[in-house]
């Protein structure tokens, strides 16, 4: 830790502070700045040229004298302290604490930009996680190690379904449940106190570490705190061989962060304003989780994207969807009938399904019986869509059955209550009571065993 204090300061905007005549300083060194009134903030080094240094203030550049502000670099990186005390506590962004209890003290500290994994040393994500809800166990299952992003607008439960599965994730061929890290970024008072709570009366809190940075915190306090969220992720999966989920909401507050420090450091814009760099600062987080061969622990990702004007192709869900492996999206549409959860079937996809699901994983129906639901909810779709032309009542018998079956299929299969945990078999059971609304002539994707076995009504 240097010794030597720089009161040079030049120019302090948008929780950016510049420094003169600092030489030899490194990029991502951690700051410390002491105030005219004596207190201290947080910053770390985002640019290191010959004649200046551009700091990073974690706690925001208001009310800074500059000419009574005195900066000192402590080459060393931005770190947090980590051991198993970590669940059950709350913290901000740079893991200082939020509960009101002491900090962790710990002699193992490690910096929250993490280390490099090997691609080599990486393996295939595998092994079914139930969630308790039948659209994503159903339809768009989700596999340990995967990264799977829930897409949603503005006024969408997205809070909700982000807690419920946090309350019911699990693997169901073994007795361990997930530890759970939560990391909320820009999030209201009233969605705080309500994941708090949420996890409190559930009981799994003492199983949960949060990391919470509220709307009215200094924004750049954002760009810390996900990546702090995933060294204690990765501490508790690859140190403590513990499975690991991960929940991140929300990352487009996040990237509008990360859009706000950009455009005050004076990068060059992009798409709707965003730096160019924004698809590899993403990647940069997501691609933390995953699984390590002969590593027993792992972690699994859930990221929260909201879309601005509910646009999928708005830069952040769909840059997210070029890193990440599939999509649970979230229709308004559903939500203004009371569904819950809003899970639109057509747009959502789970890409390492398959290699979740079947006979050894879920039941040897899954993967066809999935397959059937989407080709007669397609077909479904394409008759409201004639339905609403030329009315129900000049439909033919065969198609006011796929109307029905669509009707059953949102009450039914996609609803369901915020406290309800349905098993993978309920699922499925629920699944070919819908099926056998139809002949066996007609459900072409499943097999002849699948139809004597589960099917419930004949030709």
């Amino acid at each position: 830790m240097s010794a030597k204090e720089y009161r040079t300061t030049t120019a302090a905007r948008g929780g950016l502070l510049t420094v003169s005549d600092a030489p030899q300083i490194a990029f991502g060194d951690r700051v410390l700045i002491r105030d005219h009134r004596g207190h201290r903030r947080n910053g770390q080094v985002i640019r290191s040229a010959a004649d200046e240094v551009l700091i990073q203030v974690f706690e925001g550049t208001d009310d800074l004298d500059l000419e009574n502000t005195w900066v000192r670099f402590l080459d060393q990186p931005m770190e947090i302290a980590l051991s198993p005390e970590l669940l059950g506590r709350i913290f901000n962004g740079l893991g200082e604490p939020r509960d009101g209890r002491p900090p962790i003290l710990s002699t193992l500290h490690r910096p929250i930009s993490g280390s490099a994994i090997n691609p080599a040393a990486r393996t295939y994500p595998r092994e079914f996680i139930q969630t308790g809800i039948s659209t994503i166990d159903g339809l768009n299952s989700l596999v340990r190690g995967q990264k799977l992003p829930i897409f949603t607008a503005s006024g969408l439960p997205h809070n909700r379904l982000a807690a419920q599965i946090v309350r019911q994730a699990k693997l169901v061929d073994q007795e361990s449940s997930f530890s759970i890290v939560f990391a909320a970024m820009g999030v209201s008072y009233s969605d705080a106190q309500f994941f708090q709570e949420a996890f409190s009366s559930s009981g799994v809190l003492g199983n949960v570490v949060m990391y919470l940075n509220q709307a009215d915190d200094p924004p750049v306090e954002r760009l810390a705190l996900p990546r702090s969220a995933l060294t204690a992720a990765e501490y508790l999966a690859f140190d403590l061989d513990r499975h690991v989920l991960v929940v991140l909401t929300d990352m487009t507050n996040y990237a509008e962060a990360l859009r706000e420090v950009s455009t005050a450091k004076g990068d060059v814009p992009s798409r709707k304003g965003y730096p160019g760099y924004l698809y590899s600062d993403l990647a940069e987080i997501y691609e933390r989780s995953g699984r390590i061969r002969d590593r027993h622990g792992s972690i699994t990702m859930v990221p929260v994207v909201s879309m601005p004007s509910d646009d999928i192709t708005h830069p952040i869900p769909d840059l997210t969807g070029y890193i990440t492996e599939g999509q649970i999206v979230l229709s308004r549409e559903l939500h203004n009938q009371g569904i819950y959860p809003p899970v639109h079937i057509s747009p959502s996809l789970s890409r390492l399904m398959k290699d979740g699901i079947g006979k050894d994983d879920t039941r040897e129906d899954h993967p066809r019986v999935a397959s059937q639901l989407y080709a007669l909810y397609a077909k479904a779709q394409e008759t409201r869509n004639l339905a609403s032309i030329i009315g129900a009542e000049e439909l033919s018998e065969q198609d006011r059955r796929y109307l029905e079956f669509a009707d059953q299929f949102d009450r039914q299969f996609v609803a369901q209550e915020e406290d309800e945990d349905r098993s993978i078999i309920e699922t499925l059971n629920l699944a070919w009571e819908l099926l056998s609304m139809f002949p066996n002539a007609e459900l072409t994707r499943v097999s002849e065993t699948d139809l004597a076995k589960y099917h419930r009504s004949g030709d």
